[in-house]
């Protein structure tokens, strides 16, 4: 046992979105090193409540998780959580995910990603134990920009889709928080991740599942996009090494008057795979080529991702790398495996 595994028992972590894709191996990783996890997930059916309770079932037999499911809105049970629980860390995952959706189903955003969200702040604020505020923003806060390589410096003023407004509104709820209350925060912006156990919503996901079963898929903007596809392993390598490296306070870095301990890192691949390369790697895992339907930019959409994550790997040595062959490949793998 290295030491510090010896010490991450005393530690009581709170993962939201724990029968999610990102904080199913988040809880993973975190009981293998030895911590305390409380999952928490609302297991709604934005997409299949099966595979939610799957990854699920891969976690409660451990005897070190513990799981709540509630929903983040729920304003009585997420304060009577957090004063039963003294959390150490919270690591916030759970959110209503999806660009397209949101054009849909605006109202599940402000539920879900907001006023949840100000549920997890509060009962951080109201707990004396936690040392690390931990959450999942977006690259989608990038919205019309056009500068490439985003920094997390970027300016974030002009997203296209609620779903970015919501994860733009959540990285200043978390800066007012924690200049209010001194809650050490540190917020994620995840570019595209991709791996086993995926959401069925993601672009991956469907274009294996059409060509397993011979149907032709949408391929938007004619291919011409590009994206910094991120591989899980990688993501939950970050969020690990961020656990214990609390932030500075945020004047520290600019000429502002915060008194906030925030900081905000991209985690993303850094290397942008353009949408038909990306399909080909993927018609290559499979071992069959897909029939493509040409279509328009959709709605809400970007044409290119690309992280910079250089504070990243300054702060904690670390920097996302699974080549994109390697990533696709587990995946396809696991699909085969899970769907038979």
């Amino acid at each position: 046992m290295t030491p510090k595994q010896a010490e991450m028992p005393r530690s009581q972590i709170l993962v939201t979105g724990a029968a999610g894709f990102v904080g199913f191996f988040v809880c993973q990783r975190l009981l293998q090193e030895g911590c305390e996890v409380i999952g928490l997930d609302s297991l709604n059916d934005y997409y299949s409540v099966q595979l939610k309770r799957d990854r699920l079932a891969q976690l409660t037999p451990h005897p070190q998780f513990s799981f709540h499911q509630l929903d983040l809105h729920d304003r009585s049970g997420m304060e009577a959580l957090f004063a039963k629980q003294a959390f150490t860390h919270v690591i916030h995952l759970a959110a209503q995910a999806g660009v397209r959706y949101s054009l849909q189903n605006p109202h599940a955003y402000a539920e879900g990603n907001l006023s949840g969200f100000l549920n997890i702040l509060e009962g951080c604020r109201h707990s004396s134990a936690l040392k690390h505020l931990i959450f999942a923003s977006s690259s989608s806060v990038y919205g019309a920009n056009t500068k490439v390589p985003f920094e997390a410096e970027d300016n974030v003023d002009y997203p296209v889709s609620l779903y970015a407004v919501t994860k733009k509104a959540n990285e200043l709820m978390a800066h007012s928080y924690s200049h209010l209350y001194g809650i050490p925060v540190t917020g994620l912006r995840f570019f595209t991740v991709y791996g086993p156990w995926g959401r069925p919503d993601m672009a991956y996901f469907k274009f294996v599942d059409a060509i397993a079963h011979d149907r032709p898929i949408e391929v938007y903007n004619h291919g011409k996009m590009k994206r910094d596809f991120t591989y899980i392993d990688d993501i939950v390598e970050g969020i690990v090494r961020l656990l214990d490296h609390l932030p500075e306070r945020i004047a520290a870095e600019r000429a502002i008057n915060s008194q906030a301990r925030y900081k905000i890192y991209n985690i993303g691949n850094h290397s942008p795979v353009e949408l038909l390369t990306f399909i080909e790697t993927i018609e290559k895992a499979m071992g069959k080529s897909a029939e493509k339907i040409m279509k328009p930019m959709q709605p809400g959409d970007v044409v290119v991702t690309y992280a910079d994550v250089e504070d990243l790997m300054q702060d904690v040595g670390f920097k996302p790398d699974t080549p994109l062959e390697v990533g696709i490949q587990k995946f396809v793998d696991w699909y085969r495996s899970y769907y038979g």
